[in-house]
């Protein structure tokens, strides 16, 4: 007789648990409730958690039974089963969000989103977000209506190893004639440790990539695997009821404690995973004896009825809101809670009309390779509403360089440019549109602390400019590589990407934690900007006047107290420089838009004066300026004039699309601001 792997059922006869399905309600409440932005659930991001201990315990029961039965798993039946039960409404989840990103959304975001469309259908959708999070320049792309769809890739992935790696091991084990089960804790406990650690070393290492790693967070379905392959535990009715509490409690307050701020998953994931762990271990021991424990609360069929449907809900509530975010702008935390009630209309209908209709059907259950086949097309019309998403859009041109004037028209055009034929770049190109010095890796990334030698123009040449600082500083270089081309200069690049030139200390908004790189790199700089003659080389410095630094205790400053803790940095590092001898430039930083500047060119060519917005003077954000009057041989450039003329920041000018983003200016457009940096040099007699 074969050692029995699976646990003995204590609720129905099929082990069906009537509080699990309950406490996916739970789950559900909790993800909804932070998603429609309640303040007092901003940690109800847990609920995913607690989906995947839920999930771990379930196909882990699911397996072991086969195993105890069959002596094997079926992968044919177990991934036919997978298929029934999640593909055919993802599928009708991704044409739909394919159909209103086609109407709603502007070209260049409807491109952007049939990526994220993709990567969802194949379920590598996790690692599609995770790879944006570490991207400085994706951080202004607003967020994909398909974002939330990261963890169920990342349990699809979980599915496709483990079944065959239980498998594998059941196998080998049996067949030397020895026990499987410490075998099995074996594994499972190098799955624990291993993905636990890798957890907390991700989380505070690249924290936004952290949060979407499937190695990360393995051990939450571990966990849930780890109570599978427990078995049946005898817990007094007490000691159940008693656990089950502090179970829900923990989940409770984790949803009510954490936030944004929290690190996550980190070792705070502990807090609603081992919760939920009690939850259903106490619930096996309680389960039609005690209806006042949280096993009787949760197997009440309203409980039930909402955690039936959480499936549904969780993929319809998230593109509801982001939608209605982009049909009446941001959402009070009333209109998120109304979206996301209305959203149960399509969870509903789906729910009854697909989702159960499929996943129960005997035909399909009898015959796994339909089933297979079923999943493979929905998996197919998926990422073919992303490639036709894709193909549905306008053809837009690109405007050839001799048409392109850039700065050199405003001359020709007191009012914004209203249409063009063609611009450049291309809007639905446009992110890509960056310097020659962005793409031989000469603006750092965030992890890096040293810059590339990264030298252009006239290596020989008696006069150097030093472009120092981050992506706004970045952002000059064809301008000023023009430039030394045209004088025959030299031009050295450090810049880093989200790392301010001034000396203080700041937060990182990629990275989400303090930013000890950028003290690092800039420190470095500095030393190779001290090392420069000060007869020939002049440094360019500029950046991001939007940082929040940190004060003397480590808080985080805002308003007046970060601009004055922003300028005291700025003029640290400018002092530092004109103790040496050289002179330095500082370029104010650059306008920003509310709004993607190429997604709304690339709507209308002819209603170009739509896309112009105003320009708003913030003092707190003018410190770059302060700063320079205030050190000795400092010269201060503003070429917010040339992009904002009377005010009014113009989205192209001479055919050329000023900005690639919301902050950044397109090569294509600093390009032809070389005439006028030159002439503010010359009049500082730096030229």
């Amino acid at each position: 007789m074969q050692e029995p792997l699976s646990p003995r059922q204590t609720s129905t006869k099929d082990g069906f648990r009537p509080d699990i399905e309950g406490l996916r309600a739970v789950a559900i409440a909790a993800v909804l409730l932070c998603h429609a932005g309640l303040p007092f659930v901003a940690g109800g991001y847990v609920g995913v958690d607690v989906f995947f201990v839920i999930s771990g315990f379930l196909i882990t029961r699911l397996l072991l039974g086969e195993v105890d039965r069959t002596g094997g798993i079926s992968l044919r039946r177990f991934y036919a089963r997978r298929a029934r039960r999640l593909l055919p409404l993802s599928a009708v989840l991704l044409a739909s969000i394919g159909a209103l990103s086609l109407l709603l959304l502007s070209p260049v975001r409807a491109v952007e989103v049939s990526g994220d469309i993709i990567s969802s259908a194949l379920y590598t959708a996790n690692w599609h977000f995770a790879a944006q999070s570490v991207d400085y320049f994706a951080q202004d792309i607003e967020p994909s209506p398909v974002l939330h769809l990261w963890s169920l890739a990342i349990e699809e992935q979980f599915y496709l190893v483990w079944p065959t790696l239980l498998l594998a091991v059941t196998w080998f084990w049996r067949r030397r004639g020895s026990s499987v089960r410490p075998a099995l804790w074996v594994t499972l406990a190098i799955v624990l440790v291993g993905s636990f650690a890798l957890g907390v070393k991700l989380t505070g290492d690249q924290p936004a990539a952290a949060y979407f790693s499937t190695f990360g967070r393995a051990w939450e379905l571990g966990l849930g695997a780890s109570l599978a392959l427990l078995g049946a535990v005898r817990i007094r009715r007490f000691a159940g009821a008693a656990i089950g509490w502090a179970g829900l409690a923990a989940i409770v307050y984790a949803a009510v404690a954490f936030d944004a701020s929290t690190p996550f998953p980190e070792t705070a994931a502990l807090l609603p995973t081992v919760g939920t762990a009690c939850l259903i271990l106490g619930g096996a021991s309680l389960h039609g004896q005690a209806k006042a424990a949280p096993a009787g609360l949760l197997s009440l069929s309203p409980v039930r009825y909402i955690g039936r449907i959480s499936y549904s809900w969780y993929l319809w509530h998230w593109p509801a809101l982001i939608f209605a975010t982009v049909i009446w702008g941001p959402l009070s935390v009333a209109a998120g809670v109304a979206v996301v009630a209305v959203s149960w209309i399509p969870t509903a209908a789906t729910h009854h009309w697909i989702e159960d209709p499929v996943r129960l059907s005997k035909v399909l259950a009898l015959r796994p390779n339909r089933a297979l086949a079923i999943g493979l097309g929905c998996m197919a019309i998926g990422a073919g509403a992303g490639v036709l998403l894709t193909d549905l859009q306008p053809t837009l041109r690109t405007a050839p360089l001799a048409d392109v004037k850039g700065a050199a028209a405003l001359g020709e055009q007191p009012q914004p440019q209203q249409r063009a034929d063609a611009v450049r770049p291309n809007p639905l190109r446009a992110r890509e549109d960056r310097s020659r010095a962005y793409y031989d890796g000469c603006l750092v990334g965030i992890s890096g602390t040293n810059s590339n030698k990264c030298l252009y123009g006239d290596p020989n040449a008696e006069r150097t400019l030093i472009l120092f600082g981050d992506s706004h500083a970045m952002q000059y270089f064809p301008a000023l590589e023009e430039l030394a081309e045209t004088r025959h200069w030299r031009l050295i690049a450090l810049t880093k990407a989200e790392c301010t030139p001034g000396e203080v200390q700041i937060r990182s908004m990629v990275a989400d934690r303090e930013y000890s790189q950028c003290d690092a790199w800039r420190e470095e700089s500095l030393r190779r900007i001290e090392m420069g003659d000060p007869e020939s080389a002049i440094v360019v410095m500029s950046g991001d006047t939007a940082y929040v630094p940190y004060g003397s205790d480590g808080e985080e400053l805002s308003g007046n107290a970060g601009a004055t803790a922003m300028e005291a940095g700025y003029i640290a590092s400018l002092t530092r420089i004109h103790r040496t001898g050289l002179r330095t430039v500082v370029i104010r930083d650059t306008p920003v838009s509310a709004s993607d500047v190429p997604g709304c060119v690339s709507e209308d060519l002819q209603r170009l004066e739509s896309c112009a917005f105003a320009r708003v003077r913030d003092k707190t954000k003018e410190f770059d300026g302060r700063a320079a009057r205030a050190v000795p041989d400092t010269h201060l450039i503003d070429i917010s004039p040339k992009i904002c003329p009377d005010g009014l920041c113009r989205a192209v000018i001479g055919n050329a699309l000023v900005y690639r983003d919301k902050s950044h200016l397109s090569a294509t457009f600093s390009r032809t601001l070389a005439p006028v940096i030159e002439r503010r040099l010359k009049k500082a007699g730096l030229a």
